[in-house]
């Protein structure tokens, strides 16, 4: 019956009526003809068919497809014009590791450690 009016329509349809219990889906079906007696079966047709490419299979969304016009709108893919600078990039000076000093190598006692390696010798 859906195929009727169009050949994505039915396609349509069909898709939806896919499932293991078909019967809980023909409010679905039914909504989507009544879309097609309200705009028409070529519309219809055509935002099943941009639908379908994009795998989106809901009733809703052909409606609201032919109630902004978009159903046969070929959205063209943004392009950016130049990079964006890294907002919050940092300097490369952030990340250099620092030296270990000869003389803190030499007690163990480094810089994060104060002084508690030797106090920690001379109460034992």
């Amino acid at each position: 019956m859906a195929a009727a009016h169009g050949p994505a329509i039915g396609a349509y349809a069909a898709e939806l009526l896919d499932h293991p219990l078909p019967w809980t889906k023909m409010r679905q079906v039914y909504a989507l003809l009544s879309l097609v007696k309200k705009w028409g079966p070529t519309r219809v047709d055509a935002a099943c068919a941009r639908a379908a490419e994009a795998e989106a299979y809901s009733v809703g969304l052909i409606g609201r497809m032919l109630e902004r016009g978009t159903e046969d709108r070929a959205e063209p893919v943004p392009i950016q014009g130049r990079l964006l600078s890294a907002r919050f990039a940092r300097p490369d000076a952030d990340f250099r590791v620092l030296p270990v000093r000869r003389a803190d190598r030499e007690d163990g006692a480094g810089p994060d450690r104060g002084g508690e390696a030797s106090t920690a010798g001379a109460s034992s």
